[in-house]
């Protein structure tokens, strides 16, 4: 693989965003359509997540979710492009989420009871 001329694509690009400024050539532009509220509990069931758990994920509260799903809210900013990502890539959300979860804690024998043997008074 040959390697790149970082320095050299910047002024390139400079210069491209010159010529557009000038009007004599059309940059490409491309449009993102992003996940809407209506897309929500859909793509929460692909992950096979509880409502509680997507909210988790998503860093929302279950409540601010449920008015997403019942479309009473729409997601706004970085939770609809992290929406997109989980609608387009299922599974490396799963394997964040899955990477993120604490494994369960295991609860640790109570020790017994001790009973002091003596002397009734």
């Amino acid at each position: 693989m040959a390697k790149r001329d970082i320095g050299k694509e910047i002024i390139q690009g400079l210069e491209e965003i010159k010529a557009w400024k000038r009007g004599e050539t059309r940059l490409k532009t491309y449009a993102v359509e992003l996940p809407r509220a209506a897309d929500v509990p859909g793509i929460r069931k692909e992950l096979g997540l509880s409502q509680g758990q997507f909210a988790m994920f998503m860093g929302v509260s279950p409540a601010t979710l449920r008015n997403w799903e019942q479309e009473r809210r729409e997601p706004q900013g970085p939770a609809r492009s992290l929406l997109l990502v989980a609608a387009k890539q299922p599974q490396a959300v799963r394997a964040a989420f899955k990477a993120a979860t604490p494994a369960p804690r295991m609860k640790s024998a109570k020790p017994a009871a001790r009973h002091k043997i003596g002397k009734a008074a």
